[in-house]
């Protein structure tokens, strides 16, 4: 497993567990800069074998996802009680705390998680069907997809969905901003139409595809009620 990606996913999951670097190190029995170390620099190049046993047995994840031997490629298993049965198998997914419609950045690689949110492997299974890895979360921001996308609804987006466009809602990204959108391709005159579902906001019936930048299409929608 890539080196960079390991780092970024233990990096999400101190984030997200309360953890911190130097009480990880410690319990490692390293010094306490150890873990920040690795997660920053890459020093040293990979866990020992022994780091990576404990630490994945503290943090609740299946080994492989620190760079152990691959069990069952693409899935954590979440052994913490009152989250999941350690029969059960569960995917991490990235969050970022980015917005679509309006905000800055990019996805994935200029941004660091902040968090790692489990999914029930069976479930993503039946909502994606390429590789878990290229999910990530977002949030949106205002109303332009609205009533299919509300003010703070959490978006998960499958970034290895960008290639093949046909019809449903993506997030695009135009110079620092990301957008949600739903795009409607015309395969006949190879131009693609941008669209928001709220009639108060624009839309672009005939646009040229080299013009846009598509990051990954939304396949599923999480929402506060009340």
């Amino acid at each position: 497993m890539d080196s960079i990606a390991i780092r970024q996913r233990l990096d999400a999951l101190i984030s997200s567990s309360g953890e911190d670097y130097a009480s990880l190190s410690r319990r490692l029995g390293r010094n306490a800069s150890y873990i920040q170390q690795f997660i920053k620099r890459g020093v040293p190049r990979r866990l020992s074998e022994r780091d990576r046993q404990l630490l994945a047995q503290h943090l609740g994840i299946a080994e492989h996802l620190l760079g152990g031997p691959e069990t069952e490629p693409g899935h954590s298993r979440l052994q913490r009680p009152g989250l999941a049965r350690a029969a059960d198998d569960y995917v991490l997914v990235p969050q970022y705390q980015l917005s679509a419609s309006a905000g800055p950045g990019a996805l994935p690689g200029s941004e660091t998680p902040s968090a790692a949110i489990a999914f029930q492997a069976g479930f993503i299974r039946d909502i994606c069907a390429n590789p878990p890895e290229g999910l990530a979360l977002i949030g949106v921001e205002g109303d332009s997809m609205f009533p299919t996308l509300a003010h703070g609804d959490q978006i998960l987006v499958d970034t290895n969905d960008h290639m093949r466009l046909r019809d449903g809602i993506y997030v695009l990204r135009s110079d620092d901003s990301l957008l949600v959108k739903r795009l409607s391709p015309n395969p006949a005159a190879r131009r693609i139409a941008i669209r928001s579902d709220n009639d108060a906001y624009p839309s672009w019936p005939d646009c040229d595809p080299a013009s846009i930048t598509v990051i990954g299409r939304v396949v599923w929608v999480g929402r506060k009620l009340g």
